[in-house]
This record gives structure tokens, C-alpha cells and sequence, in this order.
């Protein structure tokens, strides 16, 4: 029989989330463990095909071996691109005067030529 290690599943919604943890054996893989914590039936919208897993923040492969003490996260879909939203809210800092057109810096205070 192979040696028994506690392992932890995470996924989360904005409005609802769930962490279990679960004993499986040493040998199981990243997919074996999410298929045995029941996750899938509990999230419908959870595709493994199509989102990306880590482990503790680190991206891995479903066919990964998992260790004591790792916690599984099951990461959602981006509804946008992180890039895109930042360059977005520079454009518009720069169009209020909140940012300086031309480096995208805090805008300065221009120094009087006596000074």
C-alpha cells in the first residue's frame, strides 16, 4: 500500500470558494487529485482542458506529482488582460493631468527661472 500524504484543493468564485483538504497517495498526479476532492462536481464550470492549475501559486501540468503539504489551485479564466486594463488607466491619467504626458509620470511643478 503507498504512503498516504495530506494534499489541498482550492478554487474560488467571486460570490463562493472552496479549500479541502484530502489524504491521497505519495504517487498521484496534479488531475488524480483534483478528480478525487469531488471539485469538479461541486463547480460545474471547472475545465481542465481550457484553465490553468498551480501549486501554491507556481503553474504546473495536470500530469505533475504532487508532495505533502501542496495546495492545488485551480485558477480561473482573466475576464481581461491585466496589460491592457494598466495602459487604459494611463491613458486617462495622462488625459485629467494626473500623469506627465511624456514620461507617464507624476506630473511636476515647473520651477521658476529665479530659483
Amino acid at each position: 500500500m503507498s504512503e498516504q500524504i495530506m494534499i489541498e484543493v482550492a478554487y474560488a468564485m467571486p460570490d463562493r470558494q472552496s479549500l479541502m483538504t484530502l489524504s491521497v497517495n505519495r504517487n498521484s498526479t496534479v488531475q488524480q487529485v483534483i478528480e478525487r476532492s469531488g471539485i469538479l462536481q461541486q463547480f460545474a464550470e471547472i475545465d481542465l482542458a481550457v484553465q490553468k492549475v498551480g501549486i501554491w501559486s507556481r503553474p504546473v501540468k495536470l500530469d505533475d506529482t504532487v508532495k505533502a503539504g501542496d495546495r492545488i489551485e485551480i485558477y480561473r479564466p482573466l475576464i481581461a488582460d491585466p496589460k491592457d486594463l494598466r495602459r487604459r488607466r494611463a491613458e486617462k491619467a495622462k488625459e485629467e493631468g494626473r500623469a506627465d504626458k511624456v514620461t507617464g509620470g507624476r506630473p511636476h511643478e515647473v520651477k521658476s527661472a529665479t530659483e
